[in-house]
């Protein structure tokens, strides 16, 4: 086993550690009994020395000093080093004791249980803190899950009704025995829309996908020119729609994906111009502000409660619908835009009816 691995080595760190504190020791031994004088040295002047006795007035060291000096420290090193090995796989077993609890819990983790968590207790020590780290990761992962199977249950509704219209549609004439040539005429078309409007939802989806990979080429962007454009794109629309533009444009430029920031406020304009009431006004400003490029967007329209503002930013989430192809994708694909651009992104609705979202963006030169 891995951990059982890690014990070893820690072990033989200990073990190596003890021997090497050893063997330094002993090389200080040495190099005292070095500077002793050799066994066979003459007596000090003044002392008589019977052959193999050494008498009581000469100086300690000398006494002491044997040939075999390093015998005795080397035997007890030796004991030494077993007992660090033994010692120091008590130690290494009692540390990692925690890395296998935290293993044997995490393997038992899966897609099914993720909600279950380490909740390591003890004190706040390195083991401690990576349990929490742990626990904050599978949090993360269980609302990446979470929001993944929800996804997947919504589109995968929005898929079907175009489905179910498209059966009905074709179903229609061959049941009506009378059915004439504008029936069939009639019937394609509304085929052919609802296959648009399908198609719009998949383009939707993929965009929304790529979004949240990433963002591809980073380029110089204008955002007034982008603010400008849309404005003008719709400028139909708002017409048909009684509704009033009030642009304060001004130069903001920032690096990014151009097709994913043009996309980015295309969204937020239709958003704008959808959820509006007839007469409404929407609002496009665009400015830079110390080193932040500043884009809001703001709408009159129905009263949103504050509590539903950060649901709409999640995929097939809208307070009403408004046409057939609108999926609720379009803020959505703003978020994730402009999470891939490292963006901050806020919104908040207004008491009076409508909303306000405001994307801030690193700005450049």
């Amino acid at each position: 086993m891995r951990v059982n691995r890690l014990r070893r080595r820690l072990t033989l760190l200990y073990c190596a550690a003890s021997v090497a504190s050893g063997v330094v020791l002993l090389l200080i031994i040495t190099l005292l009994s070095r500077s002793l004088p050799p066994a066979d040295a003459p007596a000090p002047e003044g002392v008589s020395v019977e052959p193999g006795h050494l008498p009581d007035s000469l100086p300690v060291d000398l006494k002491t000093y044997r040939s075999d000096i390093l015998l005795l420290p080397g035997v007890a090193l030796a004991i030494m080093a077993v007992l660090s090995l033994a010692v120091g796989w008590l130690i290494a077993g009692r540390i990692l004791r925690p890395v296998r609890t935290m293993t044997g819990r995490l393997r038992q983790i899966s897609g099914r249980n993720v909600h279950e968590r380490l909740a390591m207790a003890g004190p706040r020590d390195e083991l401690k803190d990576l349990a929490d780290t742990v626990d904050e990761l599978l949090g993360r992962l269980e609302t990446a899950l979470d929001g993944h199977k929800r996804f997947v249950a919504n589109a995968a509704h929005e898929l079907r009704t175009p489905l179910t219209v498209e059966h009905a549609l074709l179903e229609e004439p061959l049941v009506a025995p009378d059915a004439t040539v504008e029936r069939y005429r009639a019937n394609f078309e509304s085929l052919i829309a609802v296959n648009r409007a399908r198609g719009r939802l998949l383009e939707s989806l993929l965009t929304l996908a790529g979004s949240e990979h990433g963002r591809g080429r980073a380029e110089p962007i204008d955002l007034a020119g982008l603010a400008e454009q849309a404005v003008r794109d719709r400028a139909a629309e708002l017409d048909r729609h009684g509704l009033r533009v009030k642009a304060m444009i001004r130069p903001a430029t920032l690096s990014g994906d151009p097709a994913l920031i043009g996309r980015l406020v295309a969204n937020l304009c239709d958003n704008a111009v959808h959820y509006n009431v007839p007469g409404g006004v929407v609002e496009v400003s665009t400015r830079r502000a110390a080193d932040q490029a500043l884009l809001v967007v703001s709408n009159t329209g129905p009263v949103v409660p504050p509590e539903e503002v950060d649901r709409l930013f999640e995929p097939f989430q809208r307070m009403r619908r408004v046409a057939d192809d609108h999926h609720g994708l379009g803020l959505s694909i703003v978020r994730a835009i402009a999470v891939a651009h490292g963006a901050v992104l806020t919104a908040h609705a207004h008491p009076e009816g409508g909303l306000t979202v405001e994307s801030s963006f690193p700005a450049i030169s």
